[in-house]
């Protein structure tokens, strides 16, 4: 079995109208999320061994936080350029080219395409969850799910059980 969690980076700050969107940083706002969903994260056991995170700024930050709140569980950190506003076929060939030995992975980037592949990929989970999801995947918001396949190779759309869809807002 894996699990692929996708985490959506904390709010943006758009306090510097010259810097260009992959050079954004997290607004106050948006770090405060993350801190709440990395908390969330550390306390439901929730730690991937393998994090694929975009190298835009505000991704960064974003793992920043999370690793500031694991403690001593630091999993491998792969910095990926490609993620920065992947669609979702980019990103299912990222995740297909995970290795076997990895069982729980996280992505984190951006929306529309973050959004996007939790939809195609999710096939089944609570109903409230995945209409909850199907609404609005905000700013902070983690969905993680699970898949019978052995292999990243092996990812389909809707393959997918939506285990949990949570966004920091409502946790904290």
């Amino acid at each position: 079995m894996l699990t692929l969690s996708l985490l959506r980076h904390g709010q943006s700050s758009w306090d510097d109208p010259d810097l260009n969107d992959h050079e954004r940083p997290l607004s106050k706002h948006g770090r405060n999320a993350a801190e709440i969903i990395s908390d969330y994260i550390a306390e439901h056991g929730l730690v991937p061994d393998h994090i694929l995170c975009s190298t835009a700024v505000r991704a960064r930050e974003t793992l920043d936080v999370l690793l500031s709140r694991l403690g001593s569980l630091q999993p491998e950190i792969v910095l990926e350029p490609a993620l920065y506003l992947a669609t979702p076929t980019a990103m299912i060939g990222i995740i297909r080219e995970t290795a076997g030995s990895v069982r729980h992975l996280m992505i984190i980037g951006h929306n529309p395409g973050l959004h996007a592949l939790a939809l195609d990929l999710t096939g089944s989970g609570l109903r409230r969850d995945v209409m909850s999801m199907a609404v609005k995947f905000p700013s902070g918001a983690l969905a993680v799910l699970s898949f019978g396949e052995n292999d990243w190779t092996e990812i389909r759309p809707a393959a997918g059980r939506l285990v949990q869809f949570v966004a920091a807002r409502s946790v904290a």
